[in-house]
């Protein structure tokens, strides 16, 4: 049997372990940590307590683990142990382990916990060779990250910076199988399309002016995403209009919360003082099942946030629902899903006159209409059918490493 790690139920795995289990190759069962986004919780980044609107735990096998402290903490590493996984991996007949990364502290218990029990270990992580740590945090992480590579068998490789951290540890090809970062395309472009008749409906409801490009930013109003740098694009734009080549009036839809909403809709307040018209829209928090009216209403996202964003899920589900996207050239996402000038465009992260260039470009709504089908067609490489395939071929790798007797231990990177 397979068991699977993670931390909580996340919207964006759940539909990977349906997938798995829809197709019976192989028996597995989740262990949660935690059970944050299935019960109503407080999410600190959004400021606010909610659970998701979507199935969780419907169509496959699962279970939460008993961690310590008992309500595991899971943005803080030591906030989530475990004890010994010895009884289970006996119990259930634990062939191999899939760990979603590295953090928190739990995740490095089971993968020694599986080592010395003699199950291989496949790790799917989002973690990227784009931040630049410090000297001495360097010399502190790589020693340890090294020490964990040492015994996982498989890498599943999310995207192209995520496969290059693994290579710059050494890590052979045969071991690294790729398994595509990925939300639910099938259901955001459905549930898109089925909002696509109210479109002009949805923009009127948010201010959005028939005539305009109506840029989107999705997520968390927090330090790592940035945002206060579209506003200040939007801020040279409207001064500088005709020397960049605006091609019609640009609105700003913002979904989500967070610690610095406030901050933000005082600076919008000075946009419209500036401009004479209401250019920014706060819609607040938006569920799984309610976001796609944003993607239908929009025209194309802005993702500007800094390395801290290890990838940008938000940028999948955009593309989805056919969207070009704007990404910093920090955020983890973009070397796998940004063909400039055809799916969307780079710029440096922080460098607001380039991000006020790269929107200018995409302020003709024409230009945004006709890039859907290079969007979708991108997209569709990174979808969880691709992903379920990289989890199947990592877990033949191993089993044909088991029955030849060949250890899997050391086939991940040179001890030196």
């Amino acid at each position: 049997m397979l068991a699977i790690l993670t931390t909580h139920p996340i919207q964006y795995q759940v539909p990977l372990w349906k997938e798995l289990a829809r197709r019976g190759e192989v028996p597995f069962e989740v262990w949660y940590l935690s059970d944050q986004g299935y019960q109503e919780s407080f999410d600190q980044g959004f400021g606010r307590a909610f659970s998701w609107d979507i199935d969780m735990l419907g169509g496959y096998s699962y279970r939460f683990l008993k961690t310590h402290p008992l309500r595991a903490e899971i943005t803080r590493f030591r906030g989530t142990r475990i004890g010994s996984l010895g009884p289970l991996f006996q119990e259930l007949d634990v062939h191999a382990l899939l760990v979603n990364g590295w953090y928190p502290q739990a995740y490095w218990q089971a993968v020694f916990q599986a080592r010395r029990a003699g199950i291989p270990v496949l790790l799917r992580a989002e973690t990227n060779d784009l931040r630049r740590a410090s000297w001495w945090k360097e010399m502190v992480k790589r020693p340890l990250l090294k020490l964990l590579f040492q015994r996982v068998s498989v890498f599943l490789t999310v995207g192209v910076a995520n496969r290059r951290l693994y290579e710059k540890f050494g890590i052979p090809e045969s071991r690294l199988i790729a398994a595509p970062y990925c939300v639910d395309n099938r259901r955001f472009l459905e549930t898109a399309r089925s909002y696509e008749p109210q479109r002009s409906m949805l923009r009127e409801e948010w201010g959005i002016p028939p005539d305009s490009i109506c840029f989107l930013f999705s997520g968390k109003l927090i330090p790592k995403k940035h945002f206060q740098d579209i506003l200040s694009a939007l801020e040279v734009l409207s001064v500088k209009r005709t020397q960049f080549f605006v091609k019609c009036p640009i609105h700003l839809l913002v979904v989500g919360d967070g610690s610095m909403r406030g901050m933000f809709e005082e600076r919008a307040e000075v946009l419209r003082s500036m401009t004479g018209r209401r250019c920014v829209t706060f819609a607040g928090f938006m569920n799984q099942t309610e976001i796609p009216k944003a993607y239908v209403a929009a025209d194309c996202l802005i993702l500007p946030s800094d390395a801290g964003e290890t990838w940008g899920l938000v940028v999948n589900e955009a593309m989805a629902c056919g969207l070009p996207a704007i990404v910093s050239d920090q955020a983890g996402c973009g070397p796998d899903l940004i063909d400039p000038g055809r799916t969307g465009d780079f710029f440096p992260m922080g460098d607001v006159e380039r991000l006020a260039v790269r929107m200018a470009a995409w302020s003709d709504p024409v230009r945004c209409h006709s890039a859907k089908a290079a969007v979708r067609e991108k997209i569709a490489g990174y979808s969880i059918e691709r992903a379920v395939d990289g989890i199947l071929e990592g877990l033949r790798i191993v089993q044909r490493a088991s029955t030849s007797g060949v250890s899997t231990w050391h086939a991940g990177i040179p001890a030196g």
